[in-house]
């Protein structure tokens, strides 16, 4: 019977923790340099993944444009959201914002050709914040992430600038096969568009075009034009109550 080291999953949660932090602070980032270099070429070397000093240093030269990225993410999360009070409180408390550093974080050792770690770090995420990000998928600039929990974005998933995602969003497949993992599954988010909460958009071939805002609760299947607003109508009527009627 093959054994797997599932016990590594405690040390990637550490090791992710630690980055992270190491992303917004400097100290941190000194003090724990030595650890981080040396759990990844651990964790690497247990996955059985071949020139582990190679990938490290060229990760580590990524690390400053992951943060220039993030930078840019907290900025849209402060100007999208009126309960924030301050940048600080997004680094710090807002879920949205994390699964957004470690989803950046992952991504680029996906680039990378790591493919095991990065799904580990994305489902301790995932596990924290309830929102389920692949590392694969291709994420723009100033992506703002509101409440979040129950975000699904699927591998292929291609999406542009200065978008806004509500929780309960699923960008997925529209055929769950085998067969599809080389193809474009997932749809493309084109730029500066808002989808509300628990909208549904499936399939690799599908585009949602230019400022287009996708209301709540929408199922999608097809493409939708530039500067489009797509939403779903149901009947909704309020009456008094009847006497003994409760």
């Amino acid at each position: 019977m093959k054994s797997y080291n599932v016990c590594l999953k405690d040390t990637v949660k550490a090791f992710t923790k630690k980055v992270f932090y190491s992303l917004f602070d400097c100290d941190h980032e000194v003090e724990h340099a030595e650890y981080l270099e040396k759990t990844f070429l651990q964790i690497l070397d247990k996955l059985e993944i071949e020139n582990g000093e190679n990938i490290w240093e060229t990760f580590k030269t990524e690390l400053p444009e992951i943060r220039r990225k993030l930078d840019l993410d907290a900025i849209a999360f402060e100007n999208n959201d009126p309960a924030s009070h301050c940048l600080a409180e997004i680094y710090m408390a807002y879920p949205g914002f994390h699964a957004i550093s470690i989803y950046r974080l992952s991504h680029a050792l996906y680039k990378l050709g790591v493919y095991i770690l990065p799904r580990m770090m994305s489902e301790y995420i995932h596990g924290i914040t309830g929102i389920d990000i692949h590392p694969g998928a291709t994420i723009g600039e100033s992506f703002y992430i509101d409440h979040g929990t129950g975000i699904v974005i699927g591998e292929t998933s291609i999406i542009g600038e200065q978008v806004k995602i509500y929780q309960g969003v699923t960008l997925g497949g529209i055929q769950v096969s085998k067969d599809l993992a080389s193809t474009k599954r997932h749809p493309t988010i084109d730029d500066n568009v808002t989808i509300y909460a628990n909208a549904t958009i499936l399939g690799g071939d599908i585009v949602i075009g230019k400022n287009s805002i996708i209301g709540a609760n929408v199922w999608i299947t097809q493409s939708v034009p530039e500067d489009s607003l797509v939403t779903y109508q149901t009947e909704i009527k309020i009456r008094p109550k009847k006497n003994g009627i409760r």
